[in-house]
């Protein structure tokens, strides 16, 4: 909203500084400055009216040490980070882009599920919260809107550059062409990107036009397929992280702030030509949205750092997983969830391994075994003593060492 004021201002009266707002990354460090101090100075008085309202976490003795001491800490505290995301994106984004319209329905649409999960939890007394099946229905539900926004929407294209020998001939006639007139035009696409290969593009097409080419008008049902995989994948992810002090905010801000990145030179068609990756129109208006949402996470971090005064609840942590899911197929960087998401898919994988093999053991030999001592793995780890803020760094450590390997895909191929 803001936006759109000092854009008025500018054009009619050429009010003086107006113009800063027209700038991305001007809004976005106002954008991180507004919602650190949204969610540093508020969310305090969130907590308290979380503590009035007596909404405290009902802890299960699981026999892990410190345990005992966190119960009736304050939960749901994802109210904190969503609020801090969305004022600052209200007032600062460019609201008719399809990019920001998508994170802000996301983020509503996770937080809901997340926040009726938590309220089933402890103002119906149930400790399952939400069943499971309901929880998988918004996550297959969230993945379907994105999938058949991002392949049908008009403003969802993407840019190619000119073949290389084109344009040679485009700048000896004129060497001073603009970079903008080296890419084709702008054309709707199911192209994704594929880490550490020379020729990086993929087209979801491929999967189905090798049996027929008159398939290729079917390939937005395989695009929507990842969709639905992907936010479902990374929502559990994030939500089994949240299991100790400070872990889910922290290693999801790195892995956000990583995303910013490849949306910013995505969205620039200079650095794409220089970097040799698709252009996509638009999409560096989501690096607004990143800004505000790294912004609440590191702000959230202030109270959720050991010893935590607020747990973020499902509310947080489901609606942090669809964000991140959601921005990796914008900027059509899906394929490198694996090695930037690695916690949470430790995380996951940890819980899968578990419950598999006991099932396995007990069947074939009357008791069920374990290869962990708990999972989900930062569990395990506390079972063999390491305190958990120990555990919180290492894991913060072994992040920011995938998001530099994730970087780095953009010129390692």
């Amino acid at each position: 909203m803001l936006y759109y004021l000092f854009e008025y201002l500018e054009q009619q009266f050429q009010f003086p500084g107006a113009s800063l707002f027209g700038f991305l990354t001007f809004r976005a460090a106002v954008a991180i400055i507004l919602s650190l101090l949204i969610s540093t100075i508020y969310g305090k008085r969130i907590i308290r009216f979380l503590q009035r309202q007596q909404v405290g976490e009902t802890i299960r003795d699981l026999g892990l040490e410190g345990q005992v001491e966190k119960a009736g800490t304050p939960t749901m505290g994802g109210i904190i980070i969503i609020l801090a995301t969305l004022i600052p994106v209200l007032l600062l984004a460019k609201l008719e882009n399809i990019y920001i319209i998508l994170l802000i329905v996301t983020t509503l649409w996770m937080g809901t599920i997340g926040f009726i999960d938590d309220y089933i939890k402890k103002f119906k007394n149930d400790k399952e919260g939400l069943k499971g099946r309901f929880k998988v229905l918004g996550q297959v539900g969230l993945g379907l809107i994105v999938g058949l926004t991002l392949y049908f929407h008009e403003d969802v294209t993407i840019k190619e550059e000119l073949p290389i020998a084109e344009q040679r001939v485009m700048l000896a006639e004129n060497p001073d062409l603009p970079a903008a007139k080296l890419f084709d035009v702008a054309e709707k696409s199911t192209k994704t990107t594929i880490p550490f290969v020379k020729n990086n593009e993929f087209d979801y097409s491929d999967l189905i036009t090798w049996i027929s080419p008159d398939l290729e008008k079917y390939a937005w049902i395989i695009f929507v397929l990842i969709s639905i995989i992907i936010v479902t994948a990374v929502s559990n992810g994030a939500n089994l992280t949240d299991g100790i002090d400070g872990l889910a905010a922290g290693t999801s801000a790195i892995v956000v702030l990583t995303l910013g990145i490849f949306a910013w030179v995505s969205g620039n068609i200079i650095f794409s030509k220089y970097l040799d990756i698709m252009y996509i129109p638009q999409v560096e208006e989501i690096t607004i949205y990143i800004a505000a949402f790294v912004g609440a996470l590191v702000g959230f971090l202030w109270y959720n750092a050991y010893p935590a005064q607020v747990f973020m609840g499902d509310t947080g942590s489901l609606t942090i997983g669809g964000i991140i899911a959601v921005i990796a197929i914008a900027v059509r960087k899906e394929w490198l969830i694996p090695i930037l998401c690695g916690i949470f898919l430790a995380e996951n994988l940890s819980v899968m391994l578990q419950v598999s093999y006991f099932k396995y053991t007990r069947k074939k030999y009357g008791e069920g075994r374990r290869i962990f001592k708990m999972s989900p793995l930062h569990h395990h780890y506390q079972k063999s003593g390491y305190h958990e803020s120990k555990i919180v760094t290492r894991f913060w450590i072994i992040g920011i060492l995938l998001a530099i390997i994730s970087i780095v895909t953009l010129k390692i191929r």
